[in-house]
């Protein structure tokens, strides 16, 4: 099973769930989202948010692929790109953040590590940029909400909680949650960890030792 993480373009954006790539909840703000949505292409105007951010600021979404499919995604930002993350309890994200706005694993895949390395390709792009941490709300009541356009747009709280974020202002429903990026840099991904395995099962003897080419016997003299 192959797994490959890109950054998200204006060419990748076609690869996100329909609902998803119609969904403009975080780009604009409350009332510009509704109406947008009530009367407006809110498909265009979610491709006109990722081209300005990618040209202003840069890399600002990942997906990931297993085997050629698309299973998952992120989206990112500092928090003055993205109007709705005013609207929380918990606002503002920290001055040093990014935010992390979306993330979504495609229900067929969920369960094999594919969130933790969409976090840990955010947290290497984002070090590089020089951030120091991702900050994220999540829903401690994902699923139980009555408000249907909020299903899936904000991530549950034990997502987060699962790939090492840790809740820094708390909310019954809607807590801040931060991840520090050296925290998420020292991970090792999957792949890492199954050699390790792998390795450690042998004994130091057996990964060190050199192959001996065969010994020629001499025919006894008689």
């Amino acid at each position: 099973m192959s797994r490959r993480l890109v950054n998200l373009t204006l060419d990748t954006l076609e690869d996100l769930p329909r609902p998803c790539r119609q969904c403009v909840y975080w780009e604009l703000d409350p009332v510009s989202a509704e109406r947008a949505c009530a009367t407006g292409d809110p498909g265009l105007e979610k491709e006109a948010w990722v081209s300005q951010t990618l040209l202003e600021w840069g890399s600002c979404g990942k997906l990931i692929y297993v085997d050629g499919m698309p299973a998952g995604f992120v989206m990112y930002a500092p928090p003055a790109y993205v109007p709705r993350s005013m609207a929380f309890p918990t606002s503002p994200v920290s001055a040093d953040a990014a935010l992390l706005m979306t993330a979504h694993v495609v229900a067929s895949f969920a369960g094999g590590g594919l969130g933790r390395m969409l976090v840990q390709g955010v947290a290497r792009d984002l070090t590089k940029r020089g951030v120091k941490a991702i900050e994220a709300f999540g829903d401690a009541k994902f699923g139980e909400a009555e408000d249907e356009q909020q299903v899936g747009c904000v991530a549950p709280v034990d997502f987060f909680l699962s790939v090492g974020f840790k809740t820094v202002r708390p909310h019954p429903r809607y807590p801040r949650l931060r991840l520090e990026l050296r925290t998420a840099l020292s991970w090792k991904s999957d792949v890492e960890y199954a050699l390790e395995k792998l390795l450690g099962s042998m004994s130091p003897e057996t990964l060190l030792r050199p192959v001996r080419p065969a010994t020629a016997t001499r025919s006894a003299e008689g």
